[in-house]
């Protein structure tokens, strides 16, 4: 008999650990070098028309050490090194400079406004940070000048613009350190449901395998070819799964600054990409395109998504369009990221209505909410816990946030309900967390309550995220203001423009008289979504 067979609770032990290699980012983007070294690594993806510069492994890799040994000139190892910035070529110079110079790396999101990247700066201590000189009209070069004294950690801010100027002032005799699988590689900050967003520590170990084995369980057909993506770097989803899955199966990856549907399509046909990549919202703005009918598709062998959730349809929408199965990959920041993944082969059930089954070298279980211990029955709803490799270190500067999601045998609470069937795949029901996911993007409800109830005329405010056929789900805020105080809509989306990034802006709005509460006078917010789901449903 198989192992699903005998299965009857929902667990997976750790197994398949031979596949985890001891490896680091530089480790991995020397092999390709070596066994690689012509093959085109990076393809800066603009419009056709515009110059496009690219690289090949053996220059990517000089690129990088170049980029490790001038960073050294100003920081030394294990020091923080940040990035704010959009999707540019230089941002993987950085990324992989930083590997091989011993840096930790910062990813902060260009679309966060001054405060909540001076918050990244600040809670990192990041000592250096590289940024483009412009962001959807905010001049980050000012935002940084402004925050000055609240930055005690940063030194020196260098131009993504100036970056061959920046890389003339290097020894490059200087010897670059030696770096362990188990030293810190990236912080991401992600936002959980309750106040600021927390630095993700994830480890070089981490990172390289789950790359790697995301793409070989979930992509196997994909080596040695041209992959377009849109996926922000500033993710896991850009910076982890493409870009070393891409270095780790010599493809050569085209990165495009932005998600833009249009350029996408067309960069697809003119660069021949085997894999059809997004978040969720991404692929339906992708098959819903105009363009859509009339591009070239023929070279696409495998599509992927992941981040939030994805309906049935939208998966059998994509995959009738496209002609190849959708892979899903289901996972989060703090498990560097995935835990689990469909393949090619399952069938178009599992594929649509489960998030597949775990990677090698994953432990996981689902647990019973009520205790959190004890292992639920299959086909029953728990908490999915994980352990292994791929959990993060920890959060950053934050111990006690630390011990509330990792147990002291290395378990990590997720925060996310699920069921798991004989076979082994995982199915998400839910979360238990408050967490909004709007396009593959985390946003805190805790963030935008501080920020509203900041407002003279709010008494009270709670945020949560309601479905929404295309973002998955959006923001939606219930505000109660003081008695005699009136305010609009428009006057509280004002007041929260300068605080918070404009897509963590609610975007429905009620106003109430009073809240629902539990016997704690805490706010259901349940109720609150249902109140919303139903009014839909009239």
């Amino acid at each position: 008999m198989t192992e699903s067979q005998h299965r009857l609770n929902a667990a997976v032990p750790l197994r398949d650990t031979d596949s985890i290699e001891d490896a680091t980012v530089g480790v991995v983007l020397r092999r390709a070098a070596q066994q690689a070294p012509e093959s085109i690594a990076l393809v800066e993806g603009l419009p056709r028309g515009r110059r496009r510069r690219q690289w090949t492994y053996s220059q990517l890799v000089t690129e990088s050490e170049t980029a490790a040994r001038v960073m050294l000139e100003h920081v030394a190892p294990g020091d923080k090194v940040a990035i704010w910035a959009n999707n540019v070529p230089e941002w993987i110079f950085v990324q992989m400079g930083a590997a091989l110079a011993g840096l930790t790396l910062v990813t902060v999101n260009p679309a966060l406004t001054r405060e909540e990247a001076g918050h990244v700066l600040r809670d990192s201590g990041a000592v250096l940070v590289f940024h483009v000189d412009e962001y959807r009209g905010t001049d980050l070069a000012e935002c940084l000048a402004t925050l000055g004294a609240q930055l005690p950690d940063l030194r020196t801010a260098i131009r993504l613009a100036k970056w061959d100027e920046f890389c003339t002032y290097t020894n490059v005799l200087r010897e670059l350190p030696e770096v362990s699988p188990g030293d810190l590689a990236q912080i991401q900050y992600t936002s959980g449901t309750t106040g600021r967003p927390k630095g993700v520590e994830l480890r070089h170990r981490g990172i390289v395998n789950n790359a790697r084995l995301s793409f070989l369980r979930g992509l196997p057909g994909v080596h040695d070819a041209p992959i377009v993506s849109a996926l922000p770097l500033f993710h896991t989803a850009g910076s982890v799964v493409m870009t070393l899955g891409a270095i780790q199966t010599r493809s050569t990856l085209v990165l495009m600054p932005s998600f833009d549907p249009a350029l996408q399509l067309a960069l697809i046909a003119s660069e021949r990409s085997v894999l059809f990549a997004g978040v969720p919202t991404m692929l339906q703005a992708l098959v819903d395109h105009r363009h859509f009918a009339r591009t070239d598709l023929t070279s696409i062998t495998a599509a992927m998504t992941g981040g939030s959730l994805i309906e049935p349809a939208l998966v059998a929408r994509v995959e009738d369009r496209l002609g190849v199965p959708l892979t899903i990959t289901y996972g989060q920041t703090e498990c560097s990221p995935s835990m689990t993944v469909t393949q090619p082969n399952d069938s178009p059930d599992v594929r649509r209505t489960t998030v597949g089954r775990v990677l090698p070298g994953v432990e996981l279980k689902i647990v019973d909410t009520s205790d959190g211990t004890k292992i639920v029955e299959c086909g029953e709803i728990g908490e999915v816990c994980t352990r292994g490799y791929h959990v993060m270190a920890g959060y950053h500067n934050d111990p006690v946030r630390t011990a509330d999601v990792i147990d002291s045998d290395g378990w990590l609470r997720t925060g996310d309900l699920a069921s798991m069937d004989v076979a082994g795949n995982v199915r998400i029901e839910g979360r238990s967390k408050d967490m909004i996911i709007r396009g593959g993007e985390n946003i805190s409800p805790g963030e935008i309550e501080t920020a509203l109830v900041s407002h003279p005329a709010v008494a009270e405010a709670a945020v949560v995220g309601t479905p929404d056929p295309y973002w998955g789900e959006v923001v939606t805020a219930f505000v109660r203001l003081h008695v005699g105080e009136p305010v609009t809509v428009d006057n509280l989306q004002s007041f929260l423009s300068p605080q918070i990034a404009k897509y963590k802006i609610p975007q429905r709005w009620h106003f109430v008289s009073n809240f629902p509460l539990n016997a704690s006078g805490k706010i259901l917010k349940t109720e609150l979504r249902q109140t919303v789901e139903e009014a839909a449903q009239q």
